[in-house]
């Protein structure tokens, strides 16, 4: 281990093609520009070229890495809030399931969305669908079964989630693997867990 790190270091006090060291050089020999890998360093542009087929494969396999390490996710696992289409923040309470749509919003739609009601004194709706707001748990079950009668994967996770919390596991499993057969993917890793804990299979 010891003499591998010697060998590097060595290597970073020499032009990594034709040898010269920092010592003979009168300025600082400078990394791969492309990939910016400090191990591999020149004393100028003719070196790095000429040295470019020894190096080439280390090279793109840098730059791959650091475009994958580096660069934002396309989206999270919750998608995309369908109102501003930008990636659903994955923090608790950043986003709402409405009950009349089964549709996530973000928070700051469903906030710049009551701004407007409330200035406009309009009557509280949707910020997806414009369905009135229930002013009742008794009405917003309502919602979720019509819901889950149109075989929505995120109305069939929630009942299938507020039955294991009840500890009726075979039912909840139930929900759960119909809403993961549809693509839920909450409801396909609560389905493993239960799985895992062998509750209601």
């Amino acid at each position: 281990m010891m003499s591998n790190d010697l060998e590097a270091e060595a290597d970073i006090m020499c032009c990594a093609s034709c040898g010269i060291t920092k010592d003979e050089f009168e300025y600082e020999l400078v990394p791969c520009w492309v990939c910016n890998f400090y191990l591999v360093r020149y004393c100028s542009e003719k070196c790095h070229e000429d040295h470019r087929p020894h190096h080439e494969a280390l090279c793109k396999e840098r730059v791959l890495r650091n475009e994958i390490l580096f660069r934002q996710p396309e989206s999270t696992h919750l998608g995309d809030c369908p109102i501003c289409l930008l990636p659903m923040s994955t923090g608790l309470g950043k986003s709402m399931i409405q009950s009349c749509c089964s549709k996530t919003i973000c928070d700051g739609c469903s906030h710049s969305h009551y701004l407007h009601q409330r200035q406009q004194r309009l009557d509280r709706t949707c910020p997806f669908c414009r369905h009135t707001v229930p002013k009742s748990k008794e009405e917003a079950n309502k919602n979720n079964l019509k819901r889950i009668e149109a075989n929505d994967p995120v109305a069939l996770r929630k009942i299938g989630m507020e039955r294991y919390h009840e500890g009726n596991y075979e039912n909840a499993f139930e929900y759960l693997a119909k809403a993961a057969e549809l693509g839920d993917i909450q409801a396909q890793y609560y389905l493993g867990r239960m799985y895992q804990k062998g509750e209601g299979v």
